[in-house]
């Protein structure tokens, strides 16, 4: 009574997660996807902005080692997708890994922009994540598939998900 099955070579194996995401998302956005990358690169850096100026508690420990400058509750949001999209697609995430990076340049700019007067970074990241999420959801109304699950797997999923577009045209496997 062995239960266990041997693979055929005709047997196909099950679809990973990630792919399943993919073909809902490509269902449910058809149309440009320049135009989702777009507002979604705006509503990714200006959540991550906001989340990156939530004042950190200044620890003795870090103090100590100067290194309060270093840890935000930004680095935690940052760890946190980035394990989430290990998960998901491990190349895909070295991807994100990449475009988090050259964001944090920009949000470490803005800090300066902001201690030499300029616009709070705070004020900043909201307009940018609001137009986003705006445009996204304005956006979004158009296609025909397009449901509230849709959409928010368009906001967890869709930067791995436009990623993966890249990676198709570069012939890269993920």
């Amino acid at each position: 009574m062995n239960n266990t099955r041997k693979k055929t070579k005709n047997e196909v194996a099950p679809p990973r997660p990630v792919e399943t995401y993919f073909q809902n998302l490509d269902l449910a956005y058809q149309d440009n996807k320049g135009i989702y990358a777009l507002f979604l690169t705006l509503a990714f850096f200006g959540v991550m902005g906001i989340v990156w100026m939530i004042p950190f508690p200044q620890l003795d420990f870090l103090k100590r080692m100067n290194a309060q400058t270093f840890l935000n509750w930004g680095s935690f949001y940052i760890a946190i997708i980035i394990y989430l999209y290990l998960k998901l697609a491990p190349t895909l995430s070295y991807a994100m890994l990449f475009t988090i990076g050259i964001m944090s340049f920009f949000i470490v700019r803005l800090e300066y922009v902001e201690r030499d007067g300029g616009p709070a970074v705070l004020l900043v990241c909201s307009i940018l994540a609001a137009v986003g999420l705006i445009g996204l959801l304005i956006y979004s109304q158009k296609g025909k598939y397009s449901t509230t699950q849709h959409f928010w797997q368009l906001l967890t999923v869709g930067p791995i998900w436009l990623w993966s577009k890249v990676f198709d045209k570069l012939k890269i496997k993920y």
